[in-house]
């Protein structure tokens, strides 16, 4: 999957890892309310309620997409907005190509968000769900943005194991398999899901691949 280089070295960068590091140790980590409409041995169909991402596009390369992004977002979740306010990592990132003055500590929400695009890479993190565009403290860097998802509906296929190209394939097959097996029709490019920093051993990550699918 193009991009899939780029996602190993978000996460290595050693203040995102950090970061999440002390949040796992602190607190649960909040993720997007959905609800499963369906399931079965190999996915999920979720129903995914709207939720607020703050994104940057980066021109990349391939290799440096995924720090160049996360340097910028991760400077907006340590301060760099107005009210200087912190915010906590979330969990997971979560990948897809496409073609086209207060110390306020905030805590976040999974997962984060990383999409190939025509134009470079764009990467998001979801807000948490205690905040609206309006009460979100406002980025100081113009690249940041701050956007409103729409619901959507999702078949999630869950797996652990390392973040190699190799694993990642072998499920992503699995969960297409039993798509089309079952008629399910499906928008776009898969995004790939993690939900661990780094330092998790391999055995112990959750990792998931999604797909857009039809309501």
């Amino acid at each position: 999957m193009k991009g899939i280089q780029v996602f190993k070295s978000v996460l290595a960068a050693s203040a995102i890892g950090s970061l999440l590091m002390t949040s796992t140790a602190t607190q649960a980590i909040e993720q997007p309310s959905y609800v499963v409409v369906q399931s079965n041995d190999v996915y999920e169909i979720r129903k995914y309620e709207p939720y607020i991402v703050a994104e940057v596009v980066v021109p990349g390369p391939e290799a440096d997409a995924g720090n160049q992004a996360f340097s910028l977002l991760g400077g907006y979740i340590f301060g760099k907005n107005k009210g200087e306010r912190k915010l906590e990592m979330t969990a997971p990132v979560v990948q897809t190509p496409v073609t086209s003055s207060a110390s306020t500590k905030i805590d976040m929400t999974a997962p984060v968000v990383q999409t190939p695009t025509s134009n470079g890479f764009l990467v998001q993190f979801m807000m948490p769900s205690a905040y609206t565009l309006a009460t979100l403290p406002v980025p100081t860097d113009p690249q940041v943005k701050l956007r409103q998802v729409a619901g959507k509906t999702v078949a999630a296929h869950r797996y652990s194991g390392s973040w190699s190209q190799s694993n990642y394939d072998e499920h992503l097959n699995i969960l297409k398999a039993a798509l089309a097996k079952a008629g399910v029709k499906t928008q776009g490019e898969p995004l790939y899901s993690r939900y661990n920093a780094p330092f998790t051993p391999w055995f112990m990550r959750k990792n998931e691949i999604w797909f857009n699918i039809h309501p």
